[in-house]
């Protein structure tokens, strides 16, 4: 049984950080890319940043791009999402998703779409004073 579960949200103050690990089981082949997915309350969900499993390259959302950090551990089937400089409008839901297609969120200013087949239940993180 494929899973992906989310953990280490929480209540941050602006400027603060927070890590959040998604913890893969169930795979029984390469599960390509591992996204990391946000959705804030009214809002459509987006795309916030994801790493290939195959060479580690990395691809992140413009509002995140030099804040937050993908990585991953083999070894523990883990994937981590480090969020620095959090911002209020940071605040949402974070979903993990995997086996889909990691590449960049935006060409030529508009949004790319993927497709993911497995997706965690979401962790919320709040940032707020």
């Amino acid at each position: 049984q494929v899973r992906l579960v989310e953990s280490g949200g929480g209540l941050v103050q602006p400027g603060g950080s927070l890590r959040l690990s998604c913890e893969a089981s169930g795979f029984t082949e390469d599960y390509y890319g591992i996204a990391w997915f946000r959705q804030a309350p009214g809002k459509a969900r987006e795309g916030v940043s994801c790493i290939r499993t195959s060479d580690g390259r990395t691809h992140y959302t413009d509002a995140v791009e030099g804040r937050f950090t993908v990585s991953r551990d083999n070894a523990e089937n883990t994937v981590y999402l480090q969020m620095d400089s959090l911002k209020p409008e940071d605040t949402a839901v974070y979903y993990c998703a995997a086996e889909g297609i990691c590449g960049p969120w935006t060409v030529g200013g508009a949004a790319v779409k993927y497709d993911y087949n497995y997706w965690g239940q979401g962790t919320q993180v709040t940032v707020s004073s």
